[in-house]
Formats: C-alpha cells, structure tokens, sequence
C-alpha cells in the first residue's frame, strides 16, 4: 500500500489500541473509500474490509476480485455465488484476528445483512460503530483535504455567481438549476445535488426544485454542490429577482447574525452542541425560534453529510482540522425561507471560512 494509505492504517491502529479494540469491519462504503482511496463495487454480495491489530484482509466476492485488485495489494479471501461467503469469512476472521475477538467495530453504513453474518461468527463480542476510530480520524482533514475542499468552494462560489445572474422573470428553479449543473461541469466537477427554492418553496429546506416559474420580487434560496477529485462543494446563498420584498431583510439580517455568532463561538475545544446553541438563540431571540427546524451544521468530506453533526443532541468536541458547515435558517410557511451556508475549516485560532463570497442577498436584474 502507498505511504497515505499505509499512515491511515497506522493511525487507525493506534485508535484501536488505546480503545482495546480487536477488529474493525467496514464494507463498500465511504469509509473504506477514505481509508483506500477507493471502495469496491457495493452489491448484495458480501465484501468486507477485515483490520486487525496486525493484519488486514478483504473478504472478497470471486466476481469483482480482479477490478478491485487493480487498486489494493491487501490480502483477499474470495467466495464465489456457487458457494457463499462463509468459509471466505472464516478463513479471513483467522488470519486477521484469530479467536479472540472481543470488541469489534461495525460500518454503520454497511448492508445489515453483512454485519449480522459477522457478528453471527464472532461469539457474542461487544461491538460499537466507527464513531471513534475510522470517523474519529475522517473528521480531521489533511492539508491536502483541506486544499480539495476550498477548491470545490472555490467553483461553488462561481457557480453561485452564474445562478443570480440566471434568475429572472420567466425562468424557473430547474433553469437555474440547470445553469449551476453547467458551470460545474465546465470546471471538472460533477453536480450532486441542488435545492432551488423561490419564496413559498424556500420554506421548505429540503424543497425538491420544480418548474415553479420565478417573478418579480420572488426570493430564492439557493443551495448547490458538487464534487471534484473525491470531495465536494455545499454553499446557500440568497437570490431577490429584480426587486426585494419589504419583509425579506429583516429575516435575513438575524439569519446572518446566527451565522456570526456562530463562526465566533468555533474554538477548538468547543462542544458542537454549544455551536448550534450560539445560532439557535439569536433566531429565537429575535422572535423566530419556531422557524429554525434543522441542526446547524454538519461534517463535509468524502460524503457531503458526516460527523461532525452540529445539533442540540451533539457531543462532539471540536477540534483542529475538523470541517463543517454552518447553515442557520428560518422557514416561514407560505412566505419564503432564508438559509445561508459557509462550510469552514477549523484552525487553532479559530474557523477558516473556505467560501469568499458575500452572504448578502444579491438582487438579480436583467
């Protein structure tokens, strides 16, 4: 394995030796992607990555074993549809842990099938999720990570700058949304996701973008991302179609405050809990608390959604490395929604915001 891969592992050891943990078993999931680079095709077929304290081995379908081995050197134990997987698993069980396995950790994201035949061989071991090993390490970036990342903010920002210029009288969300598609691919970057919303569809954060036409005095909440190399974009901004409506800014100013308050409390140390507490009381403040319905951030990495979750239920303390979004908004029924969204990179001193374009409403005119 390649000098990344192979400090990963060793890192990862490290987090099972100070925990006393004997295995970990992550299937075709972005867990294994982070820690190989690459993830092998994940279908009903049992795969599973084996990491004990020593050894490490795939338990392998025969079907997908060539093409997975193009990109790892790690020792596989292939099984074929004609005969199942279980003496694959045994074989690999014994070389990678023995007998002895007492604690193992559990790909949360694996297929439920996959972790219960595991579990099934290992005679009633206590087993945990990857919270604190392989999510622990994924949720401090490299500065090779972090450059990745604020390239894609670099492109979203572009992207977020070809969507107001879009938005107009006539067009609708999924012309806009198309626009931002373009732009991404005209930089390399693949589109993943996009949520257009104009004024009583902004209310819904997760609104499905549709045909809904845009009008004057419409606001739109525009929330776009995409991928490059791996790792992805996620920035909201607002867009006011020709013209601002008389109870727009009022709303959008305490979204924004909420946003600062919240970047002031990022501090290495800081509970995450503590983060969505600092947003959550300036809406509610100001009057608007029932209009604020989700966390207030989450991870960003490999997967656009990951630990670290910035919710009032969170125990995550920050620390350096750490990358998240923060996202406040308020929602109001039948008018119109206001989110905005900087994904930061947490530093020593405190959070690098990787987005460089303003959170100001921008209004939109021919």
């Amino acid at each position: 394995m390649n000098e990344i891969v192979a400090q990963k592992f060793k890192r990862l050891r490290q987090e099972m030796a100070a925990q006393n943990i004997d295995l970990v078993a992550l299937g075709p999931t972005a867990h294994t992607q982070w820690l190989l680079g690459y993830t092998p095709y994940p279908d009903e077929r049992m795969c599973l990555l084996l990491i004990g304290k020593t050894n490490e081995a795939f338990v392998m379908p025969a079907l997908n074993a060539n093409a997975v081995r193009e990109h790892t050197n790690i020792e596989f134990f292939e099984w074929a549809d004609d005969h199942g997987p279980f003496d694959a698993l045994n074989a690999a069980l014994e070389k990678v842990a023995g007998a002895g396995v007492k604690q193992v950790v559990l790909d949360e994201t694996m297929r439920a099938d996959f972790a219960l035949n595991l579990l099934d061989k290992l005679d009633g071991a206590a087993h945990q999720f990857t919270k604190s090993t392989v999510g622990a390490l994924r949720m401090r970036k490299t500065e090779d990570e972090y450059k990745l990342l604020k390239l894609n903010a670099q492109i979203a920002d572009e992207a977020q700058e070809v969507a107001a210029k879009t938005a107009r009288p006539g067009v609708t969300e999924n012309d806009v949304a198309e626009a931002v598609k373009e732009h991404f691919i005209s930089k390399g970057a693949k589109p993943v996701f996009d949520i257009v919303g104009a004024n009583e569809n902004g209310a819904f954060p997760h609104h499905h973008t549709s045909d809904r036409v845009l009008k004057s005095g419409d606001v739109v909440v525009v929330d776009i991302g995409g991928t490059t190399k791996g790792y992805p974009s996620d920035i909201t901004r607002m867009v006011a179609v020709e013209t601002l409506r008389d109870d727009y800014q009022e709303v959008h100013d305490v979204v924004e405050a909420a946003v600062q308050a919240a970047l002031a409390a990022c501090k290495p140390g800081v509970k995450t809990s503590d983060i969505d507490k600092a947003a959550r009381d300036v809406i509610t403040n100001a009057g608007y608390g029932e209009y604020f319905t989700h966390r207030t951030g989450h991870g960003l990495g490999i997967e656009i959604h990951e630990e670290p979750y910035l919710s009032a239920s969170s125990d995550v303390i920050l620390d350096e490395g750490m990358v998240f979004s923060i996202e406040p908004g308020i929602y109001i029924p039948g008018k119109f929604g206001v989110r905005l969204e900087e994904i930061v990179y947490l530093r020593a001193d405190g959070p690098e915001v990787l987005s460089e374009r303003s959170r100001d409403v921008v209004i939109a005119k021919n």
